[in-house]
């Protein structure tokens, strides 16, 4: 078997996160798994359709903010380390990210 194959859903970074930026990600993981078992909850007890939808917006916004940490992470380290190793194309794929993220 082949040891660190890449493929589109398998990529391993370079650069480890750091062990409080871990916590931090799941710490924040954790929140939005409790918001939609919450959500799920309301919606199980017939709960008022407003009520549902504000915490379905509170979870959007935590997920947000959760991508841009990432994404910070991204720029600073696997970025920078393909651009000093001379790969552009990472631009281009930083770029549809950031798409993504909006």
């Amino acid at each position: 078997m082949e040891e660190n194959k890449e493929c589109c859903c398998c990529k391993v970074k370079k650069t480890p996160r750091s062990d409080e930026l871990v916590s931090n990600i799941n710490n924040r993981i954790n929140r939005i798994i409790g918001q939609l078992n919450g959500i799920k909850s309301m919606v199980d007890q017939n709960r008022y359709c407003g009520d549902v939808l504000t915490q379905i917006a509170a979870v959007e916004s935590a997920l947000s903010s959760l991508g841009y940490i990432i994404l910070d992470e991204h720029m600073k380290t696997c970025v920078v380390d393909d651009i000093k190793d001379g790969k552009k194309e990472t631009l281009d794929e930083l770029l549809d990210l950031m798409k993504k993220l909006k």
